[in-house]
């Protein structure tokens, strides 16, 4: 791994390796040729932080799509890219099936004045592809370091000579020796390349990651280099997504044809209901799955919010017994998933035959609020050599769902990331109390009851563990400082003592982490006093619960979420 160092293992990994390859770029929401503001793609070469880039472009209202590096020439050149950034990886430019851009790339860039930026393994491509040389280098280099401007330059604008500035390093080779027109104009204390310029063939490489919040002049230098070097405007707002994402939606559901919309109760189901009703209105037909896998008296408070609030039209349709009969002695997170997903579809396909009796026509679409980091967490990291990754989880709305369905999807979020989704949700007048709920994962309480979820009474213990901890969140006033917060039930049995007797009781755990998008995140620091409170509660409220722990383990390494 001589371009990037991971860190961490698993997810750490994993979300950032991603191709984005499920994403069909001919088809995908949000037509960059029709998005008021020019596209900057993002060609994905494995790095852990090539989300971050896609996140702050967008943050400075410029449209931003990540699709594979390894993408054909006609698959970018179809988009029309106003700008190419070239991602940072785990690769070595020396390994024989180490990723790359097509042949012709280059080319095609400077005949349509295309600039072109590599960040750490993409400069060493840059450099690599056009007969420079990269070595191992001397001495490797990962976390902040100085840098230092070594002569004017179009990256770093007005800095003097000798300007310094805190980056984030993450690489092990290093460019030596550069191509015919470029030349170096900052380098790391240790005297390795820190950024390279071609200005007249638009040709730019920085070595360290600007995307991350380490690097502390990052934003500036991706702002200079997009406005200032590239000359692009700021023009990409969440309004134009909603029109651009209702054009569409219109294009693709006939004047005839229904819809139907599975709402999970959560931000991102709603706000995509609310998305289709704006563009298709009553054509839409909304349905809410009681699963037996929801929290505490989720069905009651969720439907009185689509009713009263959002004005939505909403079937409920119990279906615990049958979702719960198939899991059954199941204890792989997996498998768990694939089944949620199944019989999802399985109600879907019911409810749209018993609508199809009704309207005398069968609904053609399946609405879901599929996001960006879904489709990032599952698909395969590139220079893999494989279609499919080495899966973290399924999502049942990405890798769960049964290759036989027979609704076609639409998915208005896909390219979008959580923050978006509620500045999208802001504008459709979702209620704000709505869309600072907290995530709730779509298989719901079987990935939080690790193993057999019927086994016992684990679901109502869970149910009632994660009532007293979110609902002394919101008493403390935590709840909106707080991505997302929930309690674990645990395959275990603890000794303890309650009311003079010995006990063999279950242990839960306390989850609560803060993030901007979910790809990364802080566990959440309780004051002790807190911790003691809830502890108390738990073990004094809830039969058969005998201990409580605190989950303090960021992402990467762990996932959000304990399956």
């Amino acid at each position: 791994m001589r371009g990037e160092k991971m860190e961490g293992s698993g997810e750490g990994h994993k979300p950032c390796d991603c191709v984005r390859s499920s994403i069909n770029p001919r088809k995908a929401a949000m037509d960059p040729k029709k998005v008021k503001s020019d596209l900057v793609l993002i060609l994905d070469f494995g790095s852990q932080y090539t989300h971050l880039i896609t996140r702050r472009i967008r943050s400075l209202s410029v449209f931003s799509l990540c699709i594979s590096g390894t993408s054909s020439l006609d698959t970018i050149t179809h988009l029309k890219p106003s700008v190419v950034i070239l991602s940072g990886g785990p690769h070595s430019v020396h390994t024989p099936d180490s990723p790359s851009f097509p042949d012709g790339f280059l080319q095609w860039a400077q005949a349509n004045a295309v600039p072109v930026l590599g960040i750490c393994y993409g400069l060493q491509l840059l450099v690599q592809r056009l007969g420079g040389d990269v070595r191992v280098g001397h001495t490797q280099e990962y976390g902040r370091m100085d840098i230092c401007v070594h002569q004017p330059s179009a990256l770093f604008g007005s800095h003097k000579i000798g300007k310094r500035q805190v980056v984030w390093m993450s690489h092990g080779d290093e460019a030596v020796a550069l191509p015919h027109g470029f030349h170096v104009v900052a380098r790391s204390d240790q005297g390795a390349v820190a950024a390279i310029e071609n200005p007249s063939a638009m040709l730019y490489g920085l070595q360290y990651h600007p995307e991350v919040t380490h690097s502390e002049e990052g934003i500036e230098t991706l702002r200079r280099f997009l406005f200032d070097v590239c000359g692009l405007e700021a023009g990409w707002t969440m309004e134009d997504v909603m029109e651009e994402e209702i054009m569409v939606i219109k294009d693709t559901v006939g004047p005839d044809e229904h819809v139907i919309c599975a709402l999970s109760g959560g931000v991102d189901s709603t706000v995509a209901a609310a998305l289709v009703h704006k563009a298709i209105g009553d054509r839409l037909h909304c349905v809410f799955v009681d699963n037996g896998l929801l929290r505490y008296k989720e069905k009651e408070r969720v439907m009185e919010t689509f009713q009263k609030d959002l004005h939505l039209p909403v079937v409920c349709v119990d279906a615990v017994d049958q979702f719960l009969s198939q899991l059954k002695g199941v204890t792989d997170p997996e498998t768990k998933r694939k089944i949620i997903g199944k019989e999802f579809i399985a109600i879907f396909d019911e409810f749209a035959h018993k609508l199809e009796g009704k309207l005398g026509k069968k609904p053609s679409y399946l609405v879901q609020g599929t996001l960006y980091p879904d489709v990032i967490e599952s698909c395969p990291p590139p220079g893999s050599g494989r279609t499919h990754s080495h899966t973290i989880k399924s999502h049942h709305n990405v890798g769960g769902l049964p290759k036989d369905m027979k609704l076609k999807l639409i998915e208005p979020l896909k390219l979008l990331f959580k923050d978006e989704v509620r500045q999208l949700g802001r504008i459709l007048d979702v209620p704000q109390a709505f869309l600072k709920r907290h995530p709730f994962p779509g298989p719901g309480l079987a990935v939080r009851v690790l193993g057999d979820v019927t086994e016992g009474n684990a679901l109502d213990i869970l149910r009632q563990v994660d009532e007293i901890f979110i609902q002394s969140i919101k008493d403390a006033g935590l709840y909106d400082s707080i991505w997302q917060a929930f309690a674990v039930f645990l395959p275990v049995r603890s000794v303890g003592v309650q009311g003079d007797q010995r006990t063999h009781s279950h242990v839960v755990a306390l989850r609560a982490v803060t993030s901007q998008d979910g790809m990364t995140a802080d566990w959440y620091y309780f004051e002790h006093k807190f911790l003691d409170d809830v502890a108390r509660k738990i073990c004094n409220g809830v039969r058969g619960v005998n201990r409580v722990v605190q989950d303090i383990t960021s992402k990467p390494p762990s996932t959000i979420e304990w399956e």
